[in-house]
């Protein structure tokens, strides 16, 4: 792990607060403005860490993510977690000043606890923190103090702390897709192809989920590393290691968002078999050679977000510490151009969480 200058001091009610802004492609701000203040029926949070997420590297870097463009300065980041800090007028208060807490993204947000197949996470509109999917943008979490609705809060489990619990959004993300496919979990044979963050929390989310055996496969080392800590029980450095078999896996977990690494997906599949598209693939055409789709009868599932599986998350965090090991750097929110190149170095890093009020 990596760590950088210390924490900021807390937000006081007479502090300005600190807010890491995406200005247009390549300019990436830390910017200062007044302490927000709760209207009616909403929180005011105290943000604690917050994760980069690969849609903040494309804004950061381009300006838009997928067909979202940059209009307005965007507040990015919405892997977040952090305290109570007041509630504005007409708030219930269930959870008291303090109370640690993890920040569900998305608006309309499924209730506490809700089983899977609300179908939220395709519902039409609605809103996610640190996106420019909508005008105005919606701001996200990367900032000392945070706005949301008494709705988007979950309490930490007993024994869960802060820093594990930033990984609960991209977590949720990798129970979702698992789930979508959880009859056919137990006892398989997986690849994960891309071992980035999100393909690291596969490799934990299946193992949960009863899979015989995970083979994690990537261009480099270092991600094959925190796959093995989180769960995987072989790897495969592409390029240098034997090429994963052709035909082998029962299971398929297409999670680096590249052609290549679709087309490794398509070969490896075992007749019958089915493939987890959870890597986001460019916009536009590509060139995919898809005949084996046909010829092996494969599944393709595709996979979006996540809908009820925030709160499973949690609970898993909450009794496996192993999957704080996804996490490879740790930059307070000053050095916000410096943790950015560092989560945008595949080759080098894990998770990289930003430290706002620590």
């Amino acid at each position: 792990m990596t760590t950088a200058s210390p924490s900021h001091s807390p937000v006081t009610s007479h502090s300005p607060v600190r807010a890491i802004v995406a200005h247009g492609a390549g300019d990436l701000r830390v910017d200062q403005h007044p302490l927000p203040q709760p209207g009616p029926g909403e929180v005011r949070v105290r943000i604690a860490f917050g994760g980069i997420c690969g849609s903040d590297l494309h804004y950061a870097a381009t300006g838009r993510n997928g067909i979202y463009e940059i209009r307005e300065p965007l507040t990015l980041g919405h892997e977040v977690v952090g305290t109570v800090d007041g509630y504005g007028p007409g708030a219930s208060g269930t959870y008291p000043p303090g109370t640690p807490v993890a920040i569900h993204p998305a608006t309309p947000t499924p209730a506490p606890g809700a089983s899977r197949g609300s179908g939220l996470n395709l519902a039409v509109g609605g809103s996610y923190l640190g996106s420019a999917s909508t005008t105005p943008h919606t701001h996200g979490g990367f900032t000392d103090a945070l706005i949301v609705t008494e709705a988007q809060l979950r309490p930490l489990p007993t024994g869960l702390d802060l820093r594990r619990a930033v990984l609960t959004e991209p977590l949720a993300v990798a129970i979702h897709a698992v789930g979508l496919i959880e009859e056919q979990v137990g006892g398989s044979r997986v690849l994960v192809s891309g071992c980035g963050p999100i393909g690291a929390l596969a490799v934990a989310a299946l193992r949960h989920a009863g899979a015989a055996h995970i083979t994690a496969c990537d261009l480099h080392r270092m991600p094959l590393d925190i796959a093995t800590r989180v769960g995987a029980n072989q790897t495969i450095q592409l390029g240098t290691d034997p090429a994963p078999e052709s035909d082998s896996y029962d299971i398929v977990v297409e999670a680096a968002g590249v052609v290549p690494s679709l087309t490794t997906a398509l070969n490896s599949v075992r007749r019958g078999g089915t493939i987890v598209q959870l890597g986001m693939l460019p916009p536009g055409e590509l060139a995919v050679a898809l005949a084996a789709v046909v010829s092996k009868e494969v599944r393709l599932q595709g996979t979006q977000r996540f809908d009820s599986e925030f709160d499973e998350a949690l609970a898993m965090l909450a009794v496996d510490p192993t999957i704080e090991e996804v996490i490879s750097h740790e930059f307070d929110a000053d050095d916000a151009a410096e943790a950015f190149r560092a989560a945008a170095d595949s080759a080098r890093s894990g998770k990289v969480i930003v430290r706002m009020n620590a």
